[in-house]
């Protein structure tokens, strides 16, 4: 297997030419003779997809505060307080799993259908949750059961969707490809988290926090319309043209983990730092909302201010979709994660002048910038580099593997961080030893992308298509069994 530095070389020196072997000649794919529409249209019914996975998770936390509000400590003091917005981690990294292995070894297009029909089922009867004869614990043991199926059709957007979108791109404009990629992917799960904390709001001036139990059902029951509002688009879909031409029937899975374990490893180790990471610095938005809102803020401006922290994520999101097409993914993500680092250390070390009303209103300006830069780099360019790395034939897999690991990342931080805060010795220190930590984290991301991670161009997918070929071949492999061959495009004349 290339070092990365070379394989990054070879990619911008040359293309490889298709097979001798293959059947026919291999029209690339933005030169089939397809509308702006046609060659649009299916990366958007692949990614969309992922602003109902931001919506249904972020809504958990506006309607945990309301069963908090309506049923005091019974809900507090409960188990269920924890299950219900957790569970949903374990149905998201068996949901990316399962449809890994399906999305390579069946349809892309149809694991993504079934996935969306779960988003839906579960989103409805997380709305509907309801205990034997009315009972809290029966209702909350539902809605906790109902979350972690919802999860695993979660979990099987990341390897359909982010992975049809990227093969779909293939087929648009050079130049454009990453941030069509990001704006229907990373885009669109942080706008989802920005609508939820937004619905929230609105509802509970609406419903006024006298009829919170109408509120938190019409919340969750709103998660089903994106998922919905998708079905048709889906359902035209076909499968990516390159999922076509590379298709395999037999999987050889001694040289696939001999070819890309190591790829594998750097890009599943980058996505589980960032994970573990970006839990952590959520806490700061904790500290700066309670001095702003107090003990007494009513419910509809503790949503209103979590709606103007959500919303940092949205012009670093769009601004990393572009410079990843100026600069490329890996250089994106190292730039972002780095300074995300460097910030993060910064305020750590202001932790103890950060908690004061006085200075609060800096630190928001100073805590958007560091949120910005967080998507702007690995939130947006993690799953791209994810889904380009690999070829085709086991995208899927490579794909779930890498987006499970960064989940599993983002759990350990959940338990760990609250270890190192409750072992400091006071508690300034117990404000700042997280972050030190993670920064730390942040740093080293940044490193292993810059030097670990190859390059990743415009035509990568197309490239590293021939790449995995040639090394299949090489080894015995007979790559005439690849593909659906009657529907392999050939070379129009000129």
């Amino acid at each position: 297997m290339a070092e990365p530095d070379a394989y990054s070389k070879e990619m911008s020196e040359k293309r490889v030419a298709p097979l001798e072997e293959q059947p026919v000649e291999l029209t690339p794919l933005d030169a089939i003779p397809k509308g702006r529409w046609e060659r649009s249209w299916p990366t958007i019914a692949c990614g969309a997809g992922l602003f109902s996975d931001g919506y249904l998770n972020a809504i958990i936390g506006p309607v945990g505060t309301m069963l908090q509000k309506i049923y005091g400590d019974a809900y507090t003091n409960s188990t269920a307080q924890q299950n219900v917005s957790s569970i949903v981690f374990a149905g998201t990294v068996l949901g990316m799993l399962i449809f890994g292995y399906t999305s390579d070894h069946w349809s892309r297009k149809w694991s993504l259908m079934i996935s969306t029909i779960i988003l839906f089922i579960f989103a409805a009867l997380c709305a509907g949750s309801y205990g034997a004869g009315g009972s809290l614990g029966g209702m909350l043991a539902a809605l906790t059961a109902y979350r972690f199926f919802l999860g695993v059709g979660i979990g099987g957007e990341y390897p359909a969707g982010s992975v049809g979108a990227a093969e779909n791109t293939g087929e648009l404009k050079a130049g454009h490809r990453n941030r069509w990629f990001i704006m229907f992917t990373n885009f669109q799960i942080d706008f989802g988290f920005v609508v939820a904390a937004l619905v929230s709001m609105i509802l509970v001036l609406i419903f006024t926090e006298d009829h919170l139990r109408a509120c938190w059902r019409v919340a969750l029951g709103l998660g089903v319309i994106p998922p919905l509002s998708l079905m048709y688009l889906r359902l035209k879909l076909d499968e990516p043209e390159e999922f076509h031409r590379e298709r395999m029937h037999k999987f050889p899975m001694w040289l696939i983990i001999k070819f890309y374990w190591k790829r594998l490893a750097v890009v599943s180790i980058i996505w589980f730092l960032y994970d573990f990471s970006a839990y952590s610095f959520s806490i700061y938005s904790s500290a700066w909302l309670s001095i702003i809102l107090g003990s007494n803020a009513p419910l509809w401006k503790s949503f209103g201010w979590s709606t103007v922290v959500n919303s940092f994520y949205i012009p670093g999101s769009a601004l990393g979709a572009f410079v990843s097409d100026w600069i490329g993914p890996r250089y994106t993500l190292a730039l972002g994660v780095g300074l995300q680092g460097i910030i993060g250390f910064i305020m750590a070390g202001c932790y103890k002048w950060l908690a004061t009303p006085e200075n609060v209103a800096g630190f928001v300006v100073v805590f958007g910038i560091f949120s910005a830069l967080g998507e702007m780099g690995p939130g947006d360019n993690i799953g791209l580099c994810a889904a380009k790395t690999s070829s085709t034939a086991i995208r899927g897999q490579y794909y779930a593997f890498a987006a499970a690991f960064g989940k599993i990342g983002a759990f350990v931080g959940a338990y760990v961080i609250p270890v190192i805060q409750k072992n400091a010795p006071n508690e300034i220190r117990a404000g700042q030893d997280p972050f030190f930590v993670s920064s730390s984290l942040c740093i080293l991301a940044a490193f292993m992308a810059l030097f670990l991670l190859p390059q990743i161009n415009q035509d990568t997918i197309t490239f590293e298509d021939s790449r995995f070929r040639t090394y299949l071949e090489a080894n015995g492999y007979d790559t005439t069994t690849m593909g659906n061959h009657n529907r392999q495009t050939e070379v129009r004349p000129e």
